[in-house]
């Protein structure tokens, strides 16, 4: 990856982790694999520094993990646990909306969520649309306006960016690339409705089974 002219040590460590982000979503490195350093770091042309930071980063981001005597590897996530951790980012979500909704000025207050859905829909890359992915769920908690939760959630989100990714991208594989957009669609139209129960019902019908059917279908022993 040389540009031919010495980049900002800051930008080096944003390409390692956007390379090696990018290679375990597209299942270039599968959970559980060995990051090997010496190997990256002849693929990004770059030193151990930059790449041993871009790994810390991702490991806060629950992507990677180190384990002692076996180095960095990407990090493993049972059905169980995601499907744990989406309960968890429905029960903040549905807390969100019993506290906050009815909004005063719902058109207003929901332009968060519609500018995250508009991100999703023009990402040009697949990184691009995790990231607003993710934005949009972070939006949709941040409506109540409450620190906590918000803190509460970024965590779960982080650890969720990978079977987030999954679904999204096993979607486009089967030919229905706007799913995931239209499910997205939903719930900000139930927003817009200013209605608790039509919010959460938008939500739970968004939920963790897309990764279930998804997780079925891709393990080799069902």
């Amino acid at each position: 990856m040389a540009t031919g002219r010495q980049e900002p040590a800051g930008t080096l460590v944003d390409v390692a982790a956007r390379r090696v982000r990018d290679a375990i979503f597209s299942g270039a490195l599968r959970p559980g694999e060995k990051i090997v350093e010496e190997q990256l770091c002849t693929d990004l042309r770059i030193s151990r520094a930059p790449l041993r930071e871009a790994l810390r980063l991702l490991s806060q981001q629950g992507l990677v993990h180190y384990v002692p005597r076996r180095g960095t590897r990407v990090a493993e996530w049972s059905t169980e646990d995601v499907l744990q951790l989406f309960a968890l980012r429905h029960v903040l979500e549905r807390h969100a909306m019993e506290s906050v909704l009815p909004l005063a000025d719902v058109e207003r207050a929901i332009v968060p969520v519609r500018d995250a859905l508009d991100r999703m829909r023009s990402a040009t890359d697949d990184l691009d649309r995790d990231d607003a992915h993710r934005a949009f769920h972070a939006a949709v908690v941040g409506l109540a306006g409450n620190r906590q939760l918000d803190i509460a959630l970024e965590p779960i989100l982080l650890k969720l960016q990978l079977p987030m990714a999954m679904n999204l991208r096993e979607e486009a594989r089967h030919h229905r690339a706007d799913d995931g957009i239209a499910r997205h669609e939903a719930i900000l139209t139930a927003l817009g409705r200013n209605d608790l129960g039509t919010v959460v019902a938008a939500l739970e019908s968004h939920g963790h089974l897309h990764y279930l059917d998804l997780d079925r279908r891709s393990s080799p022993d069902r």
